[in-house]
């Protein structure tokens, strides 16, 4: 039976995991983080914070990681602790409401963020092409090769941390700017802890995107010792990026002008003396680039959890096979990457990806959640541990369940409703899948 190779280094699943990570979201999230907070040493803390509270959920996802060293995720361990019809519905809903949906809008904001050369690009059957033309390209790149798609995200994740390190050197020649020195603007009614609080929720996406690195863990060198490392040494990484950021992003710009900056991008790099004149240009391709790698990493990584689990005869055979020559799924790249082009000629993706917020904390919880059964199995001899891991699996289950009251209170009831629909349409397909594997041998090959 033909077997995917583990051709991926430490350096690779880094690239991978924080190109993910970093998208243009930052400049988009920092005025947001400071108008919760209500002014920039709350929003810094806020940032630490952020990504503190992602340590408990790294520390199981690296225990479970190693303990299933293979395709699939969610699914994966889903299904080893008994539940295949979750397991199934888990797959369903990330391949619809999540994965291919943001080939999608990364692919097309990156062409939008280039509307400073060409007004046309903003929003245009233009913009629809090339942003195509940019899924096409990196597709072909991850068909053909793993290593040449690793060495691509290794290139783009140094391209596009390069602008951010610009930014985090500067800002320390800034250190007694008054701008970080204002009290907060909001409410006195209002505790620091609450104001805190709203900051951290609004880093939640930026920080969104370290499990996608588990997709591909069956092609991970030596993954007991490299996943652990590359999910909690990303994480030190882009908490030390972003706290520097938000850091020079509140002393150079004034506290109301980033304000005013709320709903699109923050360009803090028109502050500086020596970017002054070339600040809108410089920040669209640095969040070209940035969105480009993201995209790249989601090309690269997604398509694998398709390919596990029809591997076990519970999806659509195509997705299950390996390319003969190149050993990579390319039938579940090729597939992924030509729905999401066809989204891009759908239009109205990106409004749609709030209503699915929910179906996103479902998929986490019952991630967390399912650690409770495997550690009960005589084959889960992880490599790697999670420190007092009840409490740390206690944590993260405890913040999703936040997170899920607060989407409810967030987004319309029947956005809500209909993500509630689109999770239970796989049920039928998973049963008419079941019925198949129970009558006939599935082909692995």
């Amino acid at each position: 039976m033909e077997t995917i190779q583990r051709q991926l280094n430490l350096k690779h699943s880094l690239a991978i995991i924080i190109g993910t990570v970093i998208g243009s979201g930052v400049f988009i999230q920092l005025p947001i983080v400071q108008q919760a907070t209500g002014s920039p040493g709350l929003a810094v803390l806020a940032w630490i914070i952020g990504g503190l509270i992602w340590l408990p959920q790294l520390f199981i996802l690296a225990e479970m990681g190693t303990a299933y060293p293979q395709q699939g995720f969610g699914y994966l361990y889903l299904q080893k602790a008994g539940s295949p019809g979750l397991a199934f519905i888990y797959v369903w809903t990330v391949f619809w409401t999540s994965d291919t949906p943001s080939i999608t809008i990364l692919a097309i904001a990156a062409v939008a963020a280039l509307d400073v050369f060409y007004p046309a690009l903003g929003d245009s059957y233009l913009t629809k092409i090339i942003a195509s033309l940019i899924i096409m390209a990196l597709t072909w790149v991850h068909v053909r090769s793993v290593n040449d798609g690793g060495r691509l995200q290794l290139v783009l994740t140094i391209t596009k941390l390069l602008p951010l390190l610009i930014l985090c050197i500067l800002g320390f020649f800034f250190f007694e700017s008054s701008n970080l020195f204002i009290r907060s603007t909001l409410a006195s009614d209002k505790s620091i802890f609450m104001l805190v609080t709203a900051g951290v929720a609004a880093t939640v996406w930026s920080y969104a995107g370290f499990p996608n690195i588990l997709y591909m863990a069956g092609e991970i060198k030596n993954p007991g010792k490299t996943l652990p490392k590359a999910l909690l040494g990303s994480l030190l990484v882009v908490t030390t990026i972003y706290v520097l950021v938000a850091f020079a992003t509140g002393a150079l710009v004034p506290h109301e002008s980033l304000i005013e900056a709320s709903g699109g991008f923050a360009n803090p790099f028109k502050y500086l003396p020596w970017f002054a004149g070339i600040a809108a240009g410089f920040l669209a391709i640095a969040a070209f680039t940035s969105m480009v790698g993201a995209t790249n990493a989601c090309i690269m990584v997604q398509p694998r959890i398709e390919y596990a689990i029809a591997r076990d005869g519970l999806f659509f055979p195509v997705f299950g096979k390996l390319h003969p020559r190149f050993g990579t799924p390319a039938n579940s790249i090729l597939i992924q990457s030509g729905l999401a082009i066809l989204m891009i000629f759908i239009g109205g993706i990106e409004a749609l990806m709030g209503y699915f917020t929910l179906s996103y904390i479902l998929q986490n919880l019952a991630v967390y959640v399912v650690i409770f059964w495997l550690r009960k199995r005589e084959d889960y001899q992880p490599s790697y541990k999670s420190p007092a891991w009840q409490l740390m699996a206690g944590l993260a289950i405890l913040f999703q369940i936040l997170l899920l009251f607060g989407t409810f209170a967030a987004f319309p009831l029947d956005g809500i409703i209909a993500s509630l629909i689109l999770i239970l349409t796989g049920l039928p397909v998973y049963f008419y899948f079941k019925h198949k594997q129970s009558t006939t041998i599935p082909s692995k090959g």
